[in-house]
C-alpha cells in the first residue's frame, strides 16, 4: 500500500553552524585552526541530512562573534548550532546571541574516545578540549538571562585526520550514536515552529456544540504558533462539490480501491454495513470537493465539523467526509474532526516530524490486557496503519447528524507516542506527551479507528495523571517513541510540555 503523494511537503528547518576558539591559537599551533574547520564541515555535511544548513565558519573573537549574529539574521535561521571545537572566550560567543534570537544547542563533541596520553602534544590536546568552554558559556548566557541546551558526547566520525595522534574513529560508540540522536532530534524539532509560522489551517463549520474544552481563540492560536486560521463556510465547499467531473470522482475511486478495504456488513453492530455503490460514488465525489478546497486556499491542515439541519443539503454533504479527510491527512493536510483546532496543532506537528499522526481519544479500557482503546469515527492516518484500513457504511453517526461511510482501522502494532495539545487557565497552549505500545489486542467491528494502547503503568493511574493536567479529550497519536522528540518541539515552540 502506497500513500498518496504529498501535497504541500514540509519545509525543512535551516540551521545555523559555527564553531569557535581562541584567535591566539593559531599562530602558536599551526594547522589547529584548519583541523577545527575540518571538523565544522564534517558537522555541517551529517546535519543536513534533516535540514538547510549555514555554516559560519569560525567565530574566535568578540568583533567575529557580533559579525556571525548579523550574519545568522540575515539568513533566517531557526536554530544555531555552536560548535566548542576548543577554548573560546565566552565574550566572543555571548555577542552571537545577543543578535541572533534563535534558539542555540552548545555541541560538546570530543574527536576521540581517549587521547593518546604518551605522544599528545599541547596542540594535539587542544582539539579534544571542547567541553573546556562550555561551563563558562552557559554562565555568561544565564547571566544574559539568553536559554541555551548542550549536547554532550563523541563527535562520530568514520576517519581519522591525517594530522591526529589519536584515534578519532567513533561513530560506532554509544556516546557518539546518543548524540547525534538528540542532534537530529533539536534539528527536526526547529522544523515545527517554521512550518507552523508559514501554516495555513482551515477551519470548515464550527466546534461541536458544548465540547468546551476544545474552544480555542484564533488570535491566541496564532500568536503562540504564527499559523494563520482561514475561516471556510459549507458554501465554499459546496461550490467546488458542484464542480467536481466524472473523471475526479473515478480518480478518487481509484484511490480509495488502493488505499481501504471494501468491507461488507458488520457480524456484530446493524449500522455498520458494506457501503452500497451510491455512498462510495457520493464519498469520493466530496473527496475530490475537500482537496480542490485544500488546493485553492493553500491549506496545511483542516479542522471541521457541520452539524446541519436534518434532511438538508450540508448535512448530505457532510456525511461524505470521512474518507476525504482520511485521503488529505495520508497526503500530509492533517484533518481534525469536531472542529478541533488544537488537535490539528498536534496532528500536524506529528506530519511536519515524519511520525504520523492520527486523530484519537479514549473510546474504552480493557482491563483484561490493560490496555486503553484509542480512536474515533474518523478521520483516520492511513499512513501509519496496521494494514489496509477498512471502509464500512454507517447508518447514523453517533452523536452526530447524517450517515455516511466511515473507517475502520487500527495504528500499526509497535511504539507509539500520543500528543496532545491543550489550553490551560490562563490561555496558554501546552503540549501533553505519552509513550505506550499498539497491541495486536482485538478491536470491535463498529466501523471506527480503535488501537489498543499499553502505557507504562496500569490503564487507572495513567489515566489519573492524565485527566490531571486537563487535556483536550482528543490527541494526535504518532508512530515511534517520540517523547524526547516531542519534549524538543515543545522547548522551539517555547511552549509548557508534561511527558506522562
Amino acid at each position: 500500500m502506497t500513500p498518496p503523494a504529498l501535497i504541500k511537503p514540509c519545509k525543512k528547518a535551516r540551521i545555523g553552524l559555527y564553531s569557535v576558539g581562541l584567535r591566539a591559537y593559531w599562530e602558536q599551533f599551526p594547522g589547529l585552526r584548519e583541523r577545527l574547520l575540518e571538523y565544522g564541515r564534517f558537522i555541517e555535511k551529517r546535519v543536513s541530512a534533516w535540514a538547510e544548513v549555514v555554516n559560519y565558519g569560525l567565530v574566535d573573537t568578540e568583533a567575529e562573534g557580533r559579525k556571525a549574529g548579523e550574519w545568522l539574521n540575515e539568513r533566517n535561521v531557526d536554530l544555531v548550532l555552536c560548535h566548542a571545537a576548543t577554548y573560546c572566550t565566552s565574550s566572543a560567543v555571548l555577542p552571537v546571541h545577543q543578535i541572533n534570537k534563535a534558539p542555540v544547542v552548545f555541541l560538546n563533541l570530543q574527536p576521540t574516545d581517549r587521547i593518546d596520553y604518551e605522544r599528545s602534544t599541547t596542540g594535539e590536546w587542544l582539539t579534544h578540549c571542547g567541553a573546556c568552554p562550555v561551563p563558562e558559556f552557559a554562565n555568561a548566557f544565564n547571566r544574559a538571562a539568553i536559554p541555551f541546551r548542550v549536547v554532550n558526547g563523541l563527535l562520530g566520525m568514520d576517519y581519522t585526520p591525517a594530522t591526529s595522534v589519536t584515534n578519532e574513529v567513533t561513530y560506532d560508540r554509544k556516546e557518539a550514536i546518543r548524540a547525534w540522536r538528540d542532534i537530529e532530534e533539536w534539528v527536526r524539532a526547529a522544523a515545527v515552529p517554521r512550518n507552523l509560522m508559514q501554516g495555513r489551517f482551515g477551519f470548515l463549520g464550527n466546534t461541536y456544540s458544548g465540547m468546551l474544552d476544545m474552544y480555542s481563540d484564533f488570535t491566541m492560536i496564532q500568536a503562540q504558533t504564527g499559523l494563520h486560521v482561514e475561516v471556510l463556510e459549507m458554501c465554499d465547499l459546496d461550490r467546488m462539490f458542484r464542480n467536481v467531473t466524472p473523471q475526479d470522482v473515478k480518480k478518487k475511486l481509484e484511490e480509495v480501491q488502493q488505499m481501504f478495504e471494501i468491507c461488507g456488513d458488520s457480524p456484530s453492530d446493524p449500522i455498520a454495513r458494506k457501503p452500497t455503490d451510491e455512498q462510495l460514488e457520493w464519498s469520493c465525489k466530496v473527496a475530490a470537493a475537500q482537496e480542490r478546497l485544500v488546493r485553492e486556499n493553500d491549506l496545511d491542515a483542516l479542522c471541521y465539523y457541520y452539524h446541519g439541519a436534518p434532511g438538508g443539503e450540508y448535512e448530505k454533504l457532510q456525511g461524505g467526509f470521512i474518507v476525504g479527510h482520511s485521503l488529505l491527512t495520508a497526503q500530509g493536510i492533517p484533518c481534525s474532526g469536531e472542529g478541533d483546532l488544537k488537535t490539528a496543532v498536534a496532528m500536524k506537528i506529528c506530519d511536519i516530524l515524519g511520525t504520523g499522526g492520527s486523530f484519537s481519544e479514549i473510546v474504552v479500557v480493557d482491563y483484561v490486557d490493560e490496555t486503553i482503546l484509542l480512536g474515533h469515527d474518523g478521520p483516520f492516518h492511513i499512513a501509519i496503519s496496521e494494514g489496509k484500513p477498512i471502509l464500512r457504511g454507517m447508518g447514523m453517526y453517533h452523536g452526530k447528524q447524517g450517515t455516511g461511510i466511515s473507517v475502520e482501522a487500527k495504528v500499526k502494532a509497535g511504539p507509539v507516542t500520543t500528543l496532545n495539545v491543550t489550553q490551560t487557565g490562563d490561555g496558554k497552549l501546552k503540549l501533553i506527551i505519552s509513550e505506550g505500545e499498539s497491541t495486536n489486542g482485538p478491536i470491535m467491528k463498529i466501523g471506527n479507528t480503535q488501537t489498543p494502547v499499553k502505557f507504562r503503568k496500569h490503564p487507572d493511574d495513567y489515566m489519573t495523571q492524565w485527566f490531571a493536567e486537563a487535556p483536550t479529550h482528543h490527541c494526535a497519536m504518532s508512530i515511534g517513541r517520540n517523547a524526547s522528540l516531542f519534549q524538543k518541539v515543545g522547548d522551539m515552540m517555547k511552549t509548557v510540555h508534561v511527558t506522562l
